[in-house]
């Protein structure tokens, strides 16, 4: 929803350099979508036991606040478009999100988000992070839905992994990357925008014959 993974990158890749290794672009592929234990994991199996995680998580900290502080955060195209339709249909939302809450809750508040969603779900909540369902399945115990009639919007592979083992739909909306076609295939459909997915949901809605996934 929101454009915050190229402060993410920078503040990881900065962290990472002051502790004297160089976090590339592509291995920080590899932790978009985990929470930041998971993530940081990645980083000690890459970098070896010996790497300084504490000093890193201060200076990943001090870099991340100072990068979200200095602008704004802007919303991914296409997003009011589809919770405006969404709240059109008095469809109740969620926000499931690798992202400790006290950041996540700060974030959706700063773009106005925060009341447009019914549950907010975040990964200091559940044991597991994705591709773990279990922050889905906290979700969707929240909304009081079952969870097959949850659809997930996802651009990340651990999140798709963690919507399709929760037995949800899921859409992909890839942002950094495109997805591996063994991911694609767990996925009901792929859009390049959020814009793309509400006029599909309005399409649908509609029962137009034009719908295609």
């Amino acid at each position: 929803m929101l454009d915050t993974e190229p402060v993410y990158r920078a503040a990881w890749q900065q962290a990472s350099a002051e502790c004297g290794h160089v976090l590339s672009d592509i291995l920080y592929l590899r932790l978009i979508g985990h929470n930041r234990r998971d993530a940081e994991q990645v980083l000690l199996e890459e970098f070896g036991l010996q790497f300084p995680l504490e000093v890193f998580r201060e200076v990943c900290r001090r870099c991340e606040a100072a990068a979200l502080a200095a602008g704004p955060v802007r919303k991914k195209p296409g997003l009011d478009e589809l919770l405006e339709f969404l709240d059109s249909r008095h469809v109740p939302k969620a926000v499931a999100t690798s992202t400790d809450r006290p950041l996540a809750l700060q974030l959706l508040a700063r773009t106005g988000l925060l009341a447009r969603f019914d549950v907010v779900t975040s990964a200091d909540e559940v044991a597991n992070g994705k591709p773990s369902p279990d922050l889905f399945l906290l979700a969707a115990q929240r909304l009081g839905v079952g969870n097959s009639a949850c659809l997930v919007l996802e651009d990340a592979e651990p999140g798709v992994m963690a919507a399709h083992g929760a037995g949800m739909n899921v859409y992909i909306v890839p942002d950094q990357t495109s997805l591996p076609p063994t991911v694609q295939r767990l996925a009901n459909g792929t859009f390049d925008s959020l814009l793309a997915v509400a006029r599909h949901l309005e399409l649908a809605a509609t029962g137009s014959p034009q719908l295609r996934v």
